[in-house]
């Protein structure tokens, strides 16, 4: 029968003298030698207490439930049986399946070669486990991200980790932009590799006009270029002219430059793309297994709200109160719900008029927006001179004139929606979506805004533009001057951000702690809000995909931008902030960070498409002067391969390929979507029975003896 039935019961020892038994019957041969020194300690008497205790808890589980886990398990299954049927059908404990794994897996792997492979799988799983571990210890910012969500949560300290995964994607777009497309450039530059620059066929009549004389003046302020990204700056690496270098010769090899700058710039996006699905992926999982019910959502807040890797009594006061609200939220949402249900006719009338009539306000503040952003570009454009032509004051507002207006835009847009959306009566969640969508809506589209004003100076309609494609009188080198607009950009939003941090949050801090002025106590510490902070370095992050064609080294200016901003960012947490009074999970904040980033990287394929495969390339500068375009490097490299590959490679691009392609893409997505719904079925399914199994423990133990009797 099972272990302990029908046995007598009798007194049992004392634990500490049990302990000592197990210890002294554990090791004989040391029982009789002098106890040492490490034995003494107090940790070395608590692992054998643990031990005992384990061990008692083991055989007093034995004890009560051995007959009733036989009586639900039913007659063992036989050896026959165990071959026939899966293991992991089997009614066994999970100690006795493993040994049944490991005995099937030492007949199964009984040759040589097998068991080779087996002990190399074994090695290598290892060696990836051991690296990974390492990889722990070696990560960025660890012990200061573990720090903030001990004092703030795990709300906060996504954003930090979002920021963290920024500076390493931008750090590896640097190493693959500066590997293949700046290295091989400077070294030709300096003789090391035999090189041909590329140089414009003068042929056609008018295409002289294209190369004008472009020199810079090396005698300007060094301050003024750093900041306007001109005169010395305007012919390094920093820009798309410097890259004259059309092949650079090793030995035999031929290294073609231009085709290498554009396909480094698409590995680029493409390892964005590819790293940032892999991210939200995990993200998308957790919210589709979480989307749960009202009635959960109250369950999960009052037994699993509470984030206990909070150690901060401010932070758990404050996360008292969130949870607290949260509820509250969820009440009014509900309440909500029910007075929209209740709704007349006239009323939803009413708000559907009031809600048609906001938009309408809403649509006209962003084309305000736009159109104050146009015309500071083209006023910027058509007025720019040399640094030493006008003062200092008027030249520099000039210069950043676009991203002063658009900065401004970013500030002063976003508070007039958070005012109007007010007044038409949605329900708090969907408020915070509805205001989050506009806001990145209005800066994503101010860049392309911005990008618009360019394309249109750059592509002029009169008769001058018409030898080259493009106005070479003002533009001599567009791409340079689209990648300065981003260098300017990425420069002026650092600005911003450090100056209000140290003119408006530490001001702020100051007056909060010695003035004891009524308003300015009502007004308090400056929230650190998530989602805000998050569209910053989105906004950011958008520019630095925009810019990497037309700048190669902007993902080094990101890199130690971001890499400056956590430092400053956490200063600003612990000395001038609180954290945010609404603040969000990890888990969906990290799932909503990813899909702004996604969104942001999606956009930033538009203006970089139109750029490379519509607009000529400059005869003046860069790796493409040869090209009417910078996508005809591909074409013309295809010609090169033998006939069999043209032929595959020209099929794949036609029109007979990419129609069945498109197509069956769109069947595999539709597939996916079913598949995701009938899961989504299923975890609703399997919720609804640990509903039943909650209330009705016997549901379940007359279905394991249904499934168990088959």
């Amino acid at each position: 029968g099972p272990r302990g039935r029908g046995r007598p019961l009798q007194p049992r020892a004392p634990r500490r003298r049990r302990s000592a038994d197990r210890a002294r019957s554990f090791s004989p041969s040391r029982a009789a030698a002098p106890v040492g020194f490490l034995q003494e300690l107090p940790s070395y008497r608590s692992v054998l207490r643990r031990r005992a205790a384990a061990g008692d808890v083991q055989e007093r589980r034995g004890n009560l439930w051995g007959t009733a886990a036989a009586e639900l398990r039913g007659p063992q299954p036989e050896e026959g049986e165990r071959g026939a049927r899966p293991l992991w059908e089997l009614p066994l404990s999970i100690a006795e399946k493993r040994r049944i794994r490991d005995s099937q897996a030492d007949i199964k792997y009984s040759s040589g070669w097998n068991q080779w492979k087996r002990t190399s799988s074994k090695s290598w799983k290892k060696a990836l486990k051991d690296i990974k571990e390492l990889s722990f210890y070696v990560e960025l910012w660890r012990h200061d991200i573990h720090s903030i969500e001990g004092k703030f949560g795990t709300g906060i300290q996504s954003y930090f980790c979002f920021l963290r995964f920024l500076v390493v994607l931008n750090f590896l777009m640097f190493i693959l932009m500066f590997s293949f497309v700046t290295l091989p450039t400077v070294i030709s530059n300096y003789g090391i590799f035999n090189s041909s620059s590329a140089k414009i066929s003068l042929n056609n009549t008018g295409k002289h006009l294209c190369v004008p004389l472009f020199s810079c003046s090396y005698c300007s302020v060094f301050i003024l270029n750093l900041a306007f990204s001109q005169g010395f700056l305007e012919v390094t690496v920093l820009f798309y002219g410097y890259y004259t270098i059309d092949a650079a010769w090793l030995s035999v090899l031929r290294y073609n430059l231009p085709l290498a700058y554009l396909l480094t710039t698409f590995a680029c996006l493409a390892l964005s793309l590819l790293w940032i699905i892999k991210r939200s992926v995990k993200g998308f999982r957790q919210n589709l297994v979480h989307d749960v019910n009202q009635f959960q959502s109250y369950c999960n807040k009052v037994f699993a709200g509470w984030d206990f890797c909070i150690t901060d009594l401010n932070a758990a006061r404050l996360k008292h109160r969130s949870l607290l609200y949260e509820l509250q939220t969820d009440l009014e949402e509900e309440r909500l719900k029910q007075k929209i249900a209740d709704r007349t006719m006239k009323e939803k009338l009413r708000i559907f008029s009031l809600r048609i009539f906001i938009n309408i306000v809403v649509i006209a503040v962003l084309l305000a927006c736009f159109y104050c952003i146009f015309r500071a570009t083209v006023f910027s454009q058509e007025n720019s001179s040399g640094v030493n032509s006008v003062g200092f004051q008027a030249n520099l507002l000039v210069q950043y004139l676009p991203s002063i207006v658009i900065t401004a835009v970013n500030l002063i847009a976003p508070q007039i929606f958070s005012i109007l959306i007010r007044f038409e009566d949605y329900s708090p969640a969907f408020e915070i979506r509805l205001t989050l969508l506009r806001c990145v809506f209005v800066r994503l589209a101010n860049i392309g805004v911005l990008l618009v004003s360019l394309w249109s100076q750059i592509q002029c309609t009169t008769d001058q533009c018409k030898a080259c494609g493009y106005d070479y009188q003002l533009y001599p080198c567009w791409e340079s001057a689209v990648g300065q607009e981003m260098y300017k950009l990425l420069i002026f939003d650092f600005m911003i951000i450090i100056a209000v941090i140290l003119f408006v949050n530490f001001p702020r801090k100051m007056l909060v702690t010695y003035c004891s002025w009524k308003p300015v106590q009502w007004l308090g510490l400056q929230e650190f809000g998530i989602s805000d902070n998050v569209l910053d370095i989105v906004y950011g992050q958008t520019i630095c995909w925009i810019g990497t064609f037309f700048s190669p080294l902007l993902p080094a200016i990101a890199t130690i931008k971001y890499f400056i901003i956590f430092y400053i960012k956490k200063i600003s947490l612990i000395h001038t902030c609180k954290p945010a009074s609404r603040p969000i999970r990890a888990s969906s904040s990290n799932f909503f960070f990813l899909v702004v980033l996604l969104i942001g990287l999606i956009l930033a394929f538009v203006p970089l498409g139109v750029s490379i495969a519509h607009i000529s390339s400059s005869k003046a500068c860069g790796p493409f002067r040869n090209f009417n375009t910078s996508w005809a490097v591909v074409p013309e490299t295809i010609l090169e391969f033998p006939i069999g590959l043209q032929k595959v490679l020209f099929g794949i691009a036609s029109e007979a390929f990419a129609v069945p392609f498109f197509m069956v893409t769109c069947l595999l997505m539709f597939y996916l979507i079913a598949l995701a719904g009938a899961h989504k079925r299923v975890v609703e399914q399997l919720r609804e029975q640990l509903v039943m199994v909650r209330f009705n423990p016997l549901y379940f133990l007359t279905e394991a003896r249904k499934y168990f009797s088959v």
